[in-house]
């Protein structure tokens, strides 16, 4: 047999042999190793002077000094911290009471705290084992489709692999040699643009099929608002926010109300007060980080560019032409911009004009709930994507920031702490030995001569680089069926890399558009992994086939998803280009 024909084999026999459930690491490194020997083999050496020894050890030399793994042990504590920290309860109790007039509203919850909870954490399995524990039982008791419910979950808990801080994009810019930062900003909105694909399906589905997801009962709507605030509110038709405002200029006005048995205090008010003016502080702080970016900093950051002896955090991102943010952003710019304050301006005003008790309830709730975890992981994304730090140390900040939160919430204790580090060393060390498997795998592979086979084989079609993507893709596609997005990326996507340039595909681009195709992996069976987690915490009478069925749709989503990444590259590029220049 030839070495071409040899390393066709190897890599027909690692599928093989990892459907029959061996360990993917050990069995790319014990491939690697007797394909390799047999490729080294010289009869007039000693067996031990094999030179695959050698590339053994430089390999895994080569995959432990990689800087870019660095961070995945920190992002992966941080998702463990959170996930032994039990934050998740009250968040879906309130972002459920937020959408509780919203068709299909517990689906609707659902998907929305499984794509943040899924950011905050990036852990697919603990995800949907959570939201399996939290949220299907009751979207069952409340008739919901059982469908509906297990297709929710898996495909809201896969989200969290895909929308950055994700590991497996970590994982892929180590394989491709990209910046992971590039990355991160690629995939952010295409992820957010999935979740709202499947929140559109979703709320479609029960609009044209209201027996899919009964309209919850008035006491699952109710929101437990205090009985002070609504007597507060009734002088001024129910609406508190005009009612607060005047308690807190006439006190007098509110020590006549009780709550808990005693008057109505000036620091009740104000803590009521500040809670109200919650969304208004969120508005007023992205429009002033968008204008501090856009008009501010990158103005500094040209003259800093030209002028520094030494760049700090990541100077690598600096834009292509340093002199072009001296001229300012365009009139367009500042059109827009007083356009959107305006609107953001005037729905703010109707906001606060008409905002009730029960409002200001939830606003308290999602307020405690969500903006805590909410602000620690826009600061992890910010200081990363904006080249404050790389993302090993944005790591650090979000792995600290996961542990003040726990402790906080007073839901962290010296046993979760050990099960949460075990748990991280043991998934970074799963993660370390695979890179040396597939290293030593990839080396040998292309040794042998297959990648150059498959290369020229490939080059010989005379294919269109819409038709060479739309085949990577399909072949990826196919292969998240038996396989996980890991054996995927670190096996089958090296394959595919050298031969980008040669059809002008961006690797980022591409990457991206695997990424998305890897939420497949989780939805298709039979190594659906998200329909066994789930199956692990669901009621009995709930089949395997039922969870399979309920996935089908969002396989269909993800294809949409990807048609319109393509149709409309800009939704992948445009932020990193911008950032970082093209």
């Amino acid at each position: 047999m030839s070495d071409p024909a040899l390393g066709l084999s190897m890599l027909g026999l690692i599928v093989v042999v990892i459907i029959l459930g061996f360990p993917t690491a050990f069995t790319l490194m014990g491939l690697g190793m007797i394909f390799g020997y047999v490729a080294f083999y010289d009869p007039t050496q000693a067996w031990y002077a094999n030179r695959i020894f050698d590339l053994m050890v430089q390999r895994t030399y080569g995959a432990m000094t990689n800087d870019v793994l660095i961070s995945i042990p920190l992002f992966v504590l941080m998702g463990y911290v959170m996930e032994r920290g039990a934050l998740v309860d009250k968040m879906f109790y309130a972002v459920q009471l937020a959408f509780r007039n919203v068709p299909a509203a517990l689906a609707v919850a659902t998907l929305l705290v499984c794509t943040f909870w899924g950011i905050a954490s990036g852990l697919v399995g603990a995800v949907v084992v959570l939201m399996g524990v939290i949220a299907f039982n009751p979207m069952l008791k409340a008739g919901y489709d059982v469908k509906l419910a297990a297709g929710v979950i898996t495909a809201g808990g896969t989200l969290g692999i895909l929308i950055p801080p994700s590991v497996m994009i970590i994982v892929y810019a180590a394989v491709a040699g990209q910046s992971v930062v590039k990355l991160y900003a690629a995939a952010m909105f295409p992820g957010f643009f999935l979740a709202f694909l499947y929140l559109v399906y979703i709320v479609g589905w029960a609009l044209l099929n209201p027996r899919v997801a009964p309209k919850l009962p008035p006491e699952q709507r109710q929101v437990p608002v205090p009985d002070w605030t609504r007597t507060l509110a009734e002088p001024h038709r129910g609406r508190v926010f005009p009612a607060l405002s005047r308690a807190l200029l006439s006190p007098a006005r509110a020590r006549g109300i009780e709550r808990d048995g005693q008057p109505v205090t000036r620091g009740a008010l104000l803590q009521a007060w500040g809670y109200a003016l919650v969304p208004l502080t969120l508005v007023t702080l992205t429009l002033a980080v968008v204008w501090w970016y856009v008009v501010i900093h990158q103005q500094a950051g040209a003259v800093e560019a030209v002028t520094a002896v030494e760049q700090l955090g990541t100077p690598d991102l600096v834009p292509d032409d340093a002199g072009q943010g001296s001229k300012g952003p365009p009139t367009a710019f500042y059109v827009w911009f007083g356009a959107i304050a305006f609107g953001f301006a005037a729905l703010m005003a109707r906001y606060y004009a008409r905002m009730t008790a029960e409002r200001l309830e939830v606003i308290r709730m999602l307020t405690d709930a969500v903006l805590p975890l909410g602000l620690l992981t826009a600061v992890v994304l910010a200081v990363i994507l904006f080249g404050i730090t790389t993302a090993t140390e944005s790591a650090a900040v979000g792995a600290a920031g996961a542990f003040l939160l726990a402790f906080h919430a007073r839901s962290l204790n010296w046993k979760k702490i050990k099960e949460a580090v075990f748990l991280t060393a043991k998934t970074t060390s799963m993660v370390c030995w695979l890179f040396v498997g597939s290293a030593i795998f990839s080396a040998v592979f292309a040794l042998l001569g297959g990648q150059a086979l498959l290369e020229s084989w490939v080059l010989s079609l005379n294919l269109s680089p819409l038709q060479f993507m739309i085949l990577s893709q399909a072949i990826i596609f196919v292969l998240g069926w038996p396989l996980e997005w890991t054996e995927i990326i670190v096996i089958f996507v090296p394959i595919f890399l050298p031969m980008l340039k040669h059809f002008g595909i961006d690797p980022i681009l591409w990457g991206v558009l695997v990424f998305v195709n890897l939420q497949a992996a989780f939805l298709s069976p039979p190594v659906a992994m998200s329909a066994f987690y789930l199956k692990g915490v669901a009621p009995s009478h709930v089949t395997i086939n039922q969870i399979f069925a309920g996935m089908m749709p969002y396989m269909l989503i993800v294809i949409l998803c990807m048609v319109l990444m393509y149709i409309w590259p800009g939704l992948t590029l445009w932020l990193p280009e911008y950032l970082y220049g093209g």
